[in-house]
């Protein structure tokens, strides 16, 4: 399993904590948190699995601009699945109209 996070998420704790449970993290290396530069081997961090991460938030956020789709609302999983092939619909017609 990877997961892919911002670089704000780049801290030791976070990395130990995903090792311990086998996942990979694709994080990239935030400078301005670190004192001094990392010595030894460097994370490992795979920019084209990032910029799919990029697509997914992007997604999400076309999402949010329809009010009434914001997950916290919805009660059931198939209620929150309708409005959002509805939302994608309504943005495909937009595109296409």
């Amino acid at each position: 399993m990877i997961i892919s996070a911002d670089a704000a998420y780049d801290a030791q704790k976070i990395r130990q904590y995903n090792r311990n449970r086998g996942i990979k993290s694709n994080i990239p290396v935030n400078r301005r948190s670190r004192e001094q530069p990392k010595r030894g081997r460097p994370f490992w961090f795979d920019p084209e699995l990032y910029k799919k991460r990029s697509a997914v938030e992007r997604f999400f956020s076309w999402i949010e601009a329809f009010k009434k789709i914001v997950p916290r609302y919805e009660r059931y999983e198939y209620s929150f699945m309708g409005l959002i092939h509805l939302a994608c619909s309504v943005m495909i017609a937009r595109i296409l109209g």
